[in-house]
């Protein structure tokens, strides 16, 4: 399995959609970024595509928008997560970031 690298400008664009939130924690991954909440990844970058962390019915939702698909390798993408698609607005990214975080708090802290 191939795990690609994101450029500098794929970071950038990662932190600049992490929330400003005291309890999210940003930290590299196998070369990538992860965006954590009590230890639970709840946002993550694999080289280019961001993903994000829903609840089932959240989903459901987010996974009908043009451009969503899995996240992660295409041999084994990640369960439960989905990938924003790079053309959707900021302001509507966001909201489903923040669905994610506030989903993933929600969830026992990882030990």
């Amino acid at each position: 399995m191939q795990i690609p690298k994101p450029s500098e400008e794929d970071k950038a664009r990662f932190r600049a959609l992490v929330p400003d939130d005291p309890r999210v924690q940003v930290k590299p991954m196998f070369g990538n970024l992860g965006a954590f909440v009590n230890g639970n990844m709840f946002m993550g970058l694999f080289g280019s595509d961001i993903g994000i962390k829903l609840a089932p019915a959240d989903k459901a939702e987010f996974g009908v928008i043009d451009g969503v698909g899995p996240f992660g390798p295409a041999e084994r993408p990640m369960g439960g997560y989905l990938t924003l698609p790079p053309s959707m607005a900021s302001a509507l990214s966001n909201h489903w970031i923040v669905r994610s975080l506030d989903h993933v708090a929600a969830m026992p802290p990882k030990k």
